[in-house]
């Protein structure tokens, strides 16, 4: 069992099920108080420092935007000691600038989702976590830093809507969202981000723009065809991007997203019983002690 915490965890989306780079690779299967991760998550060595990579949907692809289970998802990485998660994602662009083929990071996300569990904190203890700025602003900076050291076509900034799915919008939807000021559409950095926000994880989404969703007058509309071979296309720029970003982190985390949860839990502590206060101990224990 490899014991250093990883440096880095990746989620990987469609298209990107492992980063084949990875050397003296093992496989762990984390319980959780939230269930079962989506699928095995792979330990081993990037340059030398350890790395760990998740795929969001599965084993071959099993499971839809809406049953990913994202809080065993994160919170099996946090039970690892990982304190930066990469979320690579497939989304549709909804500004002509963002064409398909290039890998955006944005800045603002909308959440509309509604049939997902949002937070970690949903029986007997409320915490008001800030999402002010959803997305780890350094993270995100380095992010952007390592994929321009590659042929991609890469853009900081924007606002990214996460949808329910699994199906794509209509040409009404898709022109509601375009006329909201947005940027990306996708199905799984909500709650994927907040979650590993209450977790005290910096967080990150390399967004690869697959297509223009449907509101393009003379462009294709959205399909599986679509996203799949533009994917393809950007996994190697996506694989040689995590490699050199791991390079360039520092050693020490010292931003806001490691300290989340210190003015964020509103209940009082005599209230929290022990069974919630073990369940959630990786979580709130430094907090509530």
């Amino acid at each position: 069992m490899m014991n250093l915490k990883p440096v880095l965890a990746v989620i990987g989306g469609s298209g990107l099920y492992e980063i084949p780079s990875l050397e003296e690779t093992q496989q762990v299967n984390p319980t959780t108080p939230f269930g079962s991760p989506s699928a095995p998550i792979v330990l081993g060595n990037l340059h030398g420092k350890p790395v760990a990579f998740l795929a969001r949907h599965g084993i071959g692809h099993t499971i839809s935007p809406s049953q990913v289970n994202y809080r065993a998802n994160i919170y099996a990485l946090k039970m690892l000691g990982v304190e930066r998660i990469i979320g690579v994602s497939a989304c549709g662009s909804l500004r002509e600038d963002f064409a398909p083929g290039s890998i955006v990071i944005p800045h603002q996300l909308f959440d509309f989702t509604h049939k997902r569990a949002r937070s970690f904190f949903d029986e007997e203890l409320v915490v008001h976590v800030s999402s002010a700025d959803p997305f780890c602003p350094e993270l995100s900076t380095l992010l952007h830093q390592a994929i321009s050291t590659t042929d991609g076509q890469v853009y900081q900034g924007g606002a990214m809507i996460t949808i329910e799915g699994p199906r794509f919008s209509t040409k009404a939807e898709s022109n509601i969202y375009r006329s909201w000021g947005l940027s990306l559409i996708g199905m799984t950095t909500s709650p994927e981000a907040f979650l590993a926000r209450e977790a005290e994880i910096c967080y990150s989404v390399m967004a690869h723009v697959t297509d223009y969703d449907v509101w393009h007058t003379t462009e294709e509309a959205v399909s599986v065809e679509m996203v799949v071979k533009t994917l393809q296309r950007n996994t190697e720029i996506a694989q040689r991007s995590i490699s050199t970003l791991v390079t360039m982190l520092p050693e020490v985390v010292d931003c806001s997203c490691s300290r989340a949860l210190e003015n964020a839990i509103i209940t009082n502590r005599s209230f929290v019983s022990p069974k919630t206060a073990e369940k959630l101990d990786l979580l709130i224990g430094k907090y509530i002690k």
